[in-house]
């Protein structure tokens, strides 16, 4: 079990929150539900509503688009990140390449939180803006 202290030392090592200060970030530790993956799991369904995100504490994961591999993350690296910020559809898959602890964050509970305060909201703009150029540029 990962304790609040070392949930926010490890939100700020991940670029999403980085620029977040660290006691608005004990806020976002408190709405991260810790979960674990076995190998082979689905933890997100090309097409499906997202409803939240997922930051990997350890282990690594595959991203697929249908049947084609896109991406390996793991561990300070999150998934599912624009479920936060809208309704639309999943728009890959992600499977455990091996034992997966991530920190499971609702996208009703970080609206809470962005509505509270809105040095957290700023912050994802500025992370998911950067991401967005580095991604168009290529």
């Amino acid at each position: 079990m990962i304790s609040t202290v070392e949930k926010v030392l490890f939100l700020k090592s991940i670029d999403l929150f980085s620029q977040i200060p660290g006691e608005d970030l004990a806020r976002v530790a408190q709405i991260a539900e810790e979960i674990d993956f076995e190998p082979s799991d689905t933890v997100i369904s090309e097409g499906e509503i997202g409803d939240s995100m997922y930051l990997i504490v350890d282990g690594r994961v595959q991203v697929f688009k249908g049947d084609r591999l896109v991406v390996e993350l793991g561990e300070r690296e999150c998934v599912g990140e624009m479920a936060i910020l809208d309704s639309e559809p999943r728009s890959a898959t992600v499977k455990t390449q091996s034992a997966v602890r991530a920190l499971k964050i609702e996208r009703e509970d970080f609206y809470d939180l962005m509505n509270e305060k809105l040095e957290i909201a700023q912050g994802i703009i500025k992370v998911l803006t950067r991401r967005l150029r580095k991604t168009t540029a290529r």
